[in-house]
């Protein structure tokens, strides 16, 4: 018995004895290498096993782990997991995790075909906003837009309309005439340039990076941009095994709820990602400006060996908004400052005229092939099908509360009420009786193929060649969406049919309904046309670096066709109708770019770049009355010519980054159209052919980072001098009956360019104010803000031989705040809890004009939001 207690004592000693020595303790300090601080509540997980602990107030942890050899992982939100292998008891000291929205961490496929300015050693005017930064600031109630108003020579116009409304300028340039591309593909739309960004309202969520390129920029494609190029660097599939789950509130009944999750990739190269969310509010800010949509995103990923990978992706952001547009100060004054003349009450609830409602499914499937060491190809074949459009009024029977006042809101029970009261025996209203709510539709198909080789030759010498196709197919019409109380509208606006037809059927403003669910040819009216675009360019570049130089060629050649279908007689311009096929129109566009760097110490660097851009016109710059004929403009609508110069200095040291731009651009042979109001409620439109603007300016920015205290503190300055230069020959046209006005010819020179603010400047701070607890705020000025060039008033000081100058709107600031904090619940993973304020001081102020009226800004706002990681 004795023996036997012997013999069990030893073998419990042996087992106790093999579990120590199977052990290892770990040791280390988790660090923020950007602020040289540390990370306390990081995750440090053996991998493998449930076995973890978290960092403390000053980063360290201590981990026994289970077996005596393995690997550990460490995480924290905003960073990249880092996994660092062990064997035996080890001490790793400071360990430096990885921000994980720093480009070279977030482009995981696609490296040849996203042109970032970190890809080229000769220097851009580049700004990046970090994915970080837009996720806690702007994902939510905020447009995707806001995200670059920290950024010089960018003006955000946040007017008072609906969610997904604002506009973006660059360098005093618009939307569509700047290029936005997402992970390489374009995607202003290919008939104007604009972009909506209500049907990217998803952005500010899948966004790992926005890359703000002003100028001439570092994209090898002959895209349309004469402003510059923003980079949008969505998420894909990620290679971590985790996820998140949000939820956000903010200002008018706002809520928002997002989940994603990632497997992680196995053991075969698979991996899978997806988010989805759903958000919604009774207003954005103003009356009728109620909003409701989805966003999500599902990616697959795919890596068999070392040579090739895969990955698809498919988002969207479905979404329905009731808008608000430019309104006569006048009406503000009156009414208040959220009064909407769009709006009114039906049924005793909020109803609105005007609602944009969009569902654009975009899907892309990269190809990265590192064929040696020295070459790689990387492809993108890309898609999107876009189904939508917005409604507006439709008859001569519509109420206002004050029948006196245009500017009141409508009365859309008193609609109802003479729409019955003024049918036939049948139900059935008509045009000058009645009043219904129709739908613009505007659905697309649109598919591109994006290729690049990289040649690295040497050290020294590296080359680019792609090419770029795009196939587009866009369809316009009308149909009915609400008869407000009536059984059916009689419609005798088309030749082609008899004075009685009537329309019974009812499509609803729903972004989901109408990707399946739109009228066929029997219930369209007014218009009927669908335009085809064809586009195929090839691109190059050769750059030579040194130590201490650099220097760059590129070139790109495109060729674009148009058509125009009309499937409704229209009106006959010049002999022709709007039937049929119209002639096709072949455009041939090219760019030459090229520059040179100088980098005299590792801190401090200079650069210039020239460039030449021969630029398409839009396809409805082409047509005399695109929804109506086939009639091309006369004469001949040439080629947009820009000419750009650029010079820069670069510091950057252990604490401080400076950046200083200077440029020029001239913008030649444009056209431009403005929309007007004419005499019985018609619509004109003034074109002008050959307008030139030359906007000149310098830029700075700089980031002061104090690691000691953990407090970083940033600020831009942008000094613009924007103006329209030379005479130009214009034409005034009714909308609504196709007659030419007026026709003549008016000097611009000296007229200042209007609807961006040409001097800017702001300053920001981030400061950690104590354990897991930071405060940012960040404070904008905007002056020399002119309003829209009036064109009646041009032309009318250009007969009495005088320059007519735009009215200078009043100089305005705001201020945005914020605060995050990082915590942990016992046992728990990382929570971020985050609260936003925007225009802190509720400051009133214009931010735009148009020939219409005037957009107010946004009074405060806010959004708050927990994230829990896991």
């Amino acid at each position: 018995m004795k023996k036997i207690t012997q013999l069990t004592t030893m073998a419990f000693m042996m087992l106790f004895t093999t579990a120590i020595f199977a052990q290892s303790v770990i040791k280390g300090k988790v660090m923020d290498p950007d602020l040289n601080a540390p990370l306390p509540g990081a995750n440090v997980i053996e991998k493998g096993t449930s076995n973890g602990t978290t960092t403390d107030f000053e980063g360290n942890f201590t981990l026994t782990t289970e077996s005596p050899s393995g690997e550990i992982e460490i995480t924290y939100v905003g960073f990249a997991t880092l996994v660092l292998a062990f064997n035996g008891d080890t001490d790793f000291g400071e360990i430096n995790l990885t921000v994980d929205n720093s480009l070279d961490e977030v482009v995981l496929i696609g490296t040849g075909v996203i042109d970032l300015a970190e890809d080229r050693n000769t220097p851009v005017a580049v700004s990046t906003i970090k994915g970080k930064d837009i996720q806690l600031k702007i994902s939510g109630n905020a447009e995707f837009t806001e995200s670059m108003k920290n950024t010089p020579s960018v003006y955000v116009s946040n007017q008072s309309g609906g969610f997904g409304d604002s506009r973006i300028f660059l360098r005093g340039f618009d939307d569509t005439n700047t290029a936005f591309l997402l992970n390489g593909q374009p995607i202003n739309s290919p008939e104007d340039g604009r972009m909506f960004w209500s049907n990217w309202a998803g952005m500010a969520d899948v966004a790992n990076a926005v890359q703000v390129q002003r100028g001439l920029g570092s994209s090898k494609l002959a895209i349309s941009s004469v402003g510059g190029t923003v980079n949008i660097v969505s998420k894909t599939t990620d290679q971590r095994q985790g996820g998140f789950v949000r939820f956000m509130g903010g200002n008018d009944s706002f809520v928002k709820a997002t989940v994603a999750y990632n497997t992680g990739t196995n053991d075969k190269g698979w991996a899978f990602s997806f988010l989805v969310d759903h958000w919604q509010a009774f207003r954005k800010y103003s009356e009728g400006t109620a909003g409701q949509g989805q966003n999500y995103l599902f990616s697959v990923g795919y890596k068999p060996n070392d040579k090739h990978s895969f990955n698809f992706l498919i988002t969207g952001a479905p979404q329905w908004h009731d808008q608000l547009f430019s309104q006569d100060l006048e009406a503000y004054r009156v009414y208040g400052e959220k009064h909407n003349r769009n709006s009114g009450f039906r049924d005793g609830s909020r109803f609105t005229e005007r609602r944009n409602y969009y569902h654009k499914p975009v899907a892309n499937l990269n190809w990265d092939f590192d064929i040696n060491d020295k070459l790689d190809l990387s492809t993108v074949l890309y898609a999107s099908w876009g189904r939508g459009g917005g409604t507006g009024g439709l008859g001569r029977g519509r109420v206002r509360y004050n029948d006196n006042d245009p500017l009141a809101g409508i009365d859309f029970d008193q609609i109802v009420e003479n729409n019955i009261a003024t049918a036939d025996e049948n139900g059935f209203g008509n045009f000058g009786d009645s009043y219904i709510r129709r739908s613009s539709v505007n659905n697309h198909n649109w598919y591109g193929l994006l290729s690049n080789l990289n040649f690295q030759a040497n050290e020294n010498w590296s080359f680019n060649i792609g090419v770029d196709g795009r196939l587009y197919n866009g369809l316009h019409f009308r149909q009915v969406n609400d008869l407000m109380g009536l059984n059916g509208f009689l419609d005798n606006f088309r030749t082609d049919r008899p004075d009685d037809y009537v329309f019974t059927k009812e499509f609803a403003a729903d972004p989901w309904a109408a990707l399946f669910s739109f009228a066929d040819e029997a219930n369209r009216t007014q218009f009927d046309y669908e335009e085809n675009i064809n586009y195929i360019g090839t691109f190059g570049q050769v750059e030579f670096t040194t130590n201490k130089f650099s220097v760059f060629a590129q070139g790109a050649v495109s060729t674009q066709s148009y058509q125009r279908t009309g499937r409704f007689t229209g009106r006959e311009v010049d002999g022709i109708n709007g039937l049929g096929k119209s002639a096709k129109v072949n455009k041939t566009g090219y760019q030459i770019k090229g520059g040179a760097a100088y980098r005299f110490t590792p801190e401090h660097s200079i650069f210039a770049n020239a460039g030449r851009f021969s630029r398409q016109p839009f396809l409805d710059n082409i047509f005399t009355d695109i929804r109506n004929s086939n009639a091309l403009v006369q004469p001949d609508i040439d080629n947009e010519e820009i000419t750009g110069f650029e010079g820069g200095y670069r510091f950057v040291g252990n604490r401080l980054r400076v950046n200083v731009d200077v440029y020029s651009t001239e913008w030649g042979n444009r056209f431009i159209s403005f929309g007007t109001s004419l005499p019985n409620d018609d619509f004109g439109i003034y074109r002008f052919t050959n307008v030139t603007q030359i906007h000149n300016g310098f830029e700075m920015d700089f980031e002061y980072r104090v690691p000691e205290i953990k407090f970083s503190f940033r600020g831009y300055a942008s000094l613009g001098n924007w103006k329209y230069d030379g005479t130009t020959p214009y034409t005034l046209q009714n909308d609504d009956t196709g007659d030419f006005i007026e026709s003549g010819t008016i000097n611009l020179t000296g007229v200042q360019i209007g609807q961006a603010a040409q001097t800017s400047f702001g300053l920001g701070f981030i400061a950690q104010v104590a354990e897991g607890l930071s405060f940012d705020m960040d404070w904008n000025v905007y002056t020399d803000l002119y309003e829209f060039v009036n064109v009646e008033d041009a032309i009318e000081a250009a007969l009495i031989g005088e320059v007519y100058q735009p009215l200078r709107l009043d100089p305005y600031s705001l201020f945005d705040a914020g605060l995050t904090y990082n915590f942990n619940l016992s046992g728990s993973k990382p929570i971020i809890f985050r609260v936003n304020c925007f225009n802190l001081l509720n400051s009133s102020y214009i931010s735009q004009t148009n020939n219409f009226g005037s957009y107010l800004g946004i009074g405060r706002t806010w959004n708050a939001s927990l994230r829990y990681t896991f």
